[in-house]
């Protein structure tokens, strides 16, 4: 899934900071819903990828019931962390 064709089907907008307090959370409600009922584990990694950078992603035993998904989502968050540490 292409990450700008996400923001633009959730939140209105291909750049995430042209994206307003409001429509970001209705965005997370539509993508939880979406992640929900999404049977393809690509397309629900992508989602919880985007909500867990948005800091609105379901814990990993509530998004992944397959525990190679839940080591593959816990090896994207510390892949994040370890991104993040060089920004300070």
């Amino acid at each position: 899934m292409d990450f700008q064709d996400l923001l633009l089907r959730y939140f209105g907008k291909t750049e995430i900071e042209d994206v307003e307090p409001g429509a970001l959370d209705a965005g997370l409600e539509h993508m939880r819903v979406d992640l929900g009922l999404a049977t393809s584990p690509g397309h629900r990694f992508a989602l919880w990828a985007l909500m867990h950078m948005l800091g609105g992603a379901p814990d990993l035993d509530v998004a992944f019931k397959d525990p190679a998904e839940r080591d593959a989502a816990r090896n994207f968050m510390d892949m994040v962390d370890r991104a993040g540490e060089g920004d300070g």
